[in-house]
């Protein structure tokens, strides 16, 4: 397996993924999205909630908001020894809010007050409620480690998707150029010689095969590379791009090695 980055910035990467196959892939792409374990609140204790929401709407909002994880300090919470809960998976955070009289106040997730100082919503300009002057919002939350395949607001990666890299050959071209007005990305140019793949365009390619297609001596052949994938993905800030790859790949490996230890077993 190789990993070529692409793209990395800390919500979002680009990467080439080689030598394996689509299950693999897919695997990596369903881990990404469900089975690496995040911070997500999960119980919501509302001591005083005088806005224009009700408490559910309220716990709904805030499930919802994405929480810093550490992948290491924190264990999910249905694989935790404890029964009621530890700061081994969980982590409590309080909001207390109130908009002076004759004023409009937004209370955002930067609002909430985290008992780990470590763990803060991701974004701390997510609009929860607008509260009129004199109402209030007072409350605590608890936040647990879990998967997103349970729920979605445990999912780290928002979008995560990929496709087969293309390969292009162009063989005996008679420099007709019907290819190259045909393709709807401008991945083709016209040589010396022959049509030939734009330098970095190549993987601008959709597959579409128009070029195939207006080809008359069938010059032009397109496919998909079976074992090489250009994978795309977003975070939600729980973790960063690189975290969640990593995360993803220990957790397709914790799962293969238990797997291994089971069968060994029988």
């Amino acid at each position: 397996m190789e990993i070529d980055i692409l793209e990395l910035s800390d919500r979002s990467a680009r990467f080439i993924l080689s030598d394996v196959d689509a299950a693999f892939a897919n695997g990596l792409r369903r881990a990404m999205l469900a089975d690496v374990p995040t911070l997500a609140i999960d119980e919501v204790n509302i001591y005083n909630n005088t806005s224009v929401l009700y408490d559910e709407q309220v716990a709904l909002r805030l499930a919802l908001v994405p929480l810093v994880t550490s992948f290491d300090e924190f264990t999910p919470h249905e694989e935790c020894s404890c029964e009621e809960g530890c700061p081994a998976c969980t982590v409590s955070l309080t909001l207390s809010v109130e908009a002076p009289m004759g004023e409009e106040k937004t209370v955002y997730s930067g609002d909430l007050v985290s008992a780990d100082p470590k763990v803060k919503a991701a974004d701390s300009n997510i609009p929860v409620v607008k509260l009129k002057g004199g109402q209030q919002l007072v409350l605590e939350a608890i936040a647990k480690m879990g998967y997103g395949h349970d729920h979605a607001k445990w999912q780290a990666g928002v979008a995560c998707g990929y496709k087969n890299v293309p390969v292009i050959r162009i063989e005996d071209c008679d420099l007709c150029e019907k290819c190259v007005e045909a393709c709807p990305r401008d991945i083709l140019a016209l040589g010396e010689e022959s049509a030939e793949v734009v330098n970095d365009r190549l993987l601008n390619c959709s597959l579409c095969k128009q070029c195939v297609e207006v080809c008359g001596i069938d010059a032009i052949s397109v496919r998909e590379n079976d074992t090489s994938f250009i994978f795309t993905l977003e975070s939600d800030g729980s973790y960063s791009a690189e975290e969640l790859i990593m995360n993803a790949v220990n957790t397709i490996r914790t799962k293969a090695s238990t797997l291994d230890d089971i069968l060994g077993e029988l």
